[in-house]
């Protein structure tokens, strides 16, 4: 044994009282998870090397096995340790969060297959099975058009659930591990996509069964630790409904256009900070047209025309300042209009 993998094996070890600690499922048993943690680690050198860089990485990784009541035994393909942004990492697989939810009573049975373009696949009702024919040994199936997880719950029922493929691959380019590293290196996306949709669709299926605390703590494991969990779109800005339509109506009920001014003035403070384009627009229309409703009455000392003046400015003005900010928040979410 090599001084590196003696020093991983001592650290894995010295793991015993946190692993039994934390343990949910006394099934899991600490000599065999430790046994099945240095059979990974040495027979990877990069894992090895990653292993010695970062120690603590491992001691977690062990110690998350019994935490989430998980086995890293091959044979059950439910986990695995696997050298990852410099550290390791406890990778829970698509077959590992079934049996957690199977595990748990959620669910009788779980099955997910991935959809080839030749397939032939009818869904007959999300309560129903779906009809999916196939054959396994042809070697043109066609590309792949989506996924599904199909499961039976403990009360027979069953529930389907289905993605498109560019549903999946929407969600695997917003992971963090696909987004922050390069081409080569963006781990189990690339390495083994088949099981990444897979997996990607169970973890979509699962809000719709029974919960289960193990189920639910993998995941959001997967989703922090895991560098699976996706960066949240950034929603748009957006003026509450009730401050538009008061403003508006402060506006359509001004008496003249020294108030019409003022209205235009004090409710573009407000609206303006929110960058919500739409509301804006809205303003700025009901104003307009108030204005023109002004200026066919009789003119008097105070009235002035607030449509030229405040609502129709020249390029530099705030408008413009106000559409660039919305062009780009636009441009930086990816959105359009």
């Amino acid at each position: 044994m090599s001084n590196a993998l003696q020093v991983i094996t001592n650290e894995i070890y010295g793991v015993r009282a946190g692993f039994e600690a934390v343990s949910v499922d006394r099934s899991i048993n600490f000599e065999r998870e430790a046994g099945f943690a240095i059979q990974m680690i040495s027979g990877n050198d990069y894992a090895l090397t990653q292993a010695m860089n970062n120690k603590q990485s491992v001691i977690d990784a062990v110690t998350n096995v019994a935490a989430i009541g998980i086995s890293l035994n091959p044979a059950k393909k439910q986990a695995y340790l696997v050298p990852r942004k410099g550290k390791i990492c406890l990778d829970i697989s698509y077959m590992g969060l079934i049996d957690l939810a199977i595990q748990d009573g959620g669910i009788k049975w779980a099955q997910a297959q991935i959809v080839h373009a030749n397939d032939t696949f009818a869904l007959n009702g999300m309560d129903k099975m779906p009809l999916h024919q196939f054959n396994p040994f042809s070697k043109d199936r066609g590309e792949i058009v989506g996924v599904y997880v199909v499961v039976k719950t403990a009360d027979g029922e069953y529930l389907t659930h289905t993605m498109d493929i560019d549903a999946a691959y929407a969600i695997r380019d917003r992971s963090e591990s696909w987004k922050r590293n390069a081409p080569g290196k963006r781990g189990p996306w690339e390495t083994d996509p088949g099981e990444m949709i897979k997996k990607t669709c169970v973890k979509q299926a699962y809000k719709y069964w029974p919960k289960t605390d193990r189920l639910n703590k993998a995941i959001h494991f997967l989703d922090t630790e895991g560098g699976e969990g996706v960066e949240p779109i950034q929603q748009r800005n957006e003026c509450p409904a009730d401050l538009l339509t008061a403003w508006c109506d402060k506006a359509k009920t001004a008496p003249n256009a020294d108030a019409l001014s003022k209205v235009w003035t004090d409710g573009l403070a407000v609206i303006k900070p929110t960058k919500d384009m739409r509301a804006y627009n809205t303003f700025k229309e009901t104003v307009s047209a108030r204005g023109t409703e002004l200026k066919q009455k009789p003119a008097d000392a105070n009235t002035i025309d607030v449509q030229a003046k405040e609502v129709s400015r020249e390029p530099g003005s705030d408008d413009a300042d106000l559409q660039a900010d919305f062009q780009r928040q636009m441009a930086k979410e990816g959105a359009t209009q």
